[in-house]
């Protein structure tokens, strides 16, 4: 079954850690059934390993506990190593360093340069969100001072929130906890600042575009993001890959090349040195799943250059 074209919004929440900046660590709620089945790979040389984790950046606490796959390599692993780092994904600066960079410079307000009907579907949608803004410290007023791309991403932060997803319960923000908690040593790829500077880059039509989408989706697409949520815990690999990631490669190339194929050249080097420095000491990778799959995933990419590569998956055997 073939997993439905998801709006860019949801599909860029999907390749950023930094949308899922927030307090490190969760309360593990009721398991729902079986763990997820982890898209979870193993990299090896020939005297040490990194295990590749793909993450979902905003998740429910009945996706905990996870599977023992995911313990087995965080017990494994000497050091962990995030799109951002901890210290820096549990740190309110990142939020106000997003926002300053998402500020309209030029005095106007966002409604100056919207389309009518994107115009007016903002308007119907902050007067029915009002409360969930107020919680995240915005109204519709402070909204008109941010650029297409923040207002965007807010939007579909808040239905997401409200369809029981939640940054805070975030794969990459309870194994950062456990990091701490366990004193195992943690490290970013990259920093919030390179992140925001590639959305904060996107086009002007782009953004309008991602705007555009995410209010159309708002309403009716609570099925398309739980959709992509199953198959993040159902570990399938390709259904991930042909409905969310090779559509924003089709229909967003330049995005796509920039937040996906720049990104995983740019990690490359940093996740080799971890293979090639002498000695026995092991590292859990967790990024965005986005990044592992297809092609031109880190996956991909470790094989083409000789390294021993293996999906780690009980359930799949089965």
């Amino acid at each position: 079954m073939r997993l439905t074209s998801l709006p860019l919004s949801r599909s860029l929440l999907f390749a950023f850690a930094l949308c899922a900046a927030g307090p490190a660590g969760c309360a593990a709620g009721p398991a729902a059934g079986e763990p997820p089945v982890p898209l979870l790979w193993k990299v090896s040389d020939a005297d040490n390993s990194v295990y590749l984790l793909g993450s979902f950046h905003l998740l429910k606490p009945t996706d905990y506990p996870l599977s023992k796959d995911v313990d087995d390599a965080f017990a494994d692993a000497e050091s962990l190593v995030f799109e951002l780092p901890p210290e820096e994904m549990s740190s309110p600066a990142l939020g106000a360093q997003m926002g300053r960079a998402a500020l309209r410079t030029d005095g106007t307000p966002l409604d100056s340069e919207l389309p009518s009907e994107t115009r007016t579907l903002l308007t119907k949608w902050m007067e029915s969100n009002r409360a969930d803004l107020q919680k995240t410290g915005l109204t519709a007023q402070v909204l008109q001072r941010f650029e297409p791309w923040f207002v965007g991403m807010t939007i579909t932060i808040v239905d997401m929130t409200r369809q029981g997803l939640d940054p805070k319960f975030g794969l990459d923000a309870h194994l950062a906890s456990r990091a701490g908690a366990a004193n195992k040593p943690t490290s970013g790829l990259e920093t919030g600042a390179e992140q925001i500077a590639m959305l904060d880059g996107m086009g002007r039509q782009e953004q309008l575009q991602f705007l555009a989408e995410a209010l159309s989706q708002s309403a009716d697409g609570k099925e398309e993001t739980m959709r992509l949520h199953k198959a993040w815990r159902d570990g399938d690999a390709d259904r991930l890959w042909n409905g969310t990631v090779l559509e924003m490669k089709r229909q967003y190339p330049d995005l796509y090349r920039r937040i996906n194929v720049d990104r995983n050249n740019a990690w490359m080097p940093r996740i080799e040195q971890r293979l090639n420095v002498p000695g026995d000491g092991d590292t859990l990778v967790v990024v965005g799943a986005a990044h592992l799959l297809g092609p031109d995933g880190v996956v991909e990419k470790l094989r083409a250059r000789g390294f021993d590569v293996q999906r780690v998956c009980s359930a799949c055997r089965d």
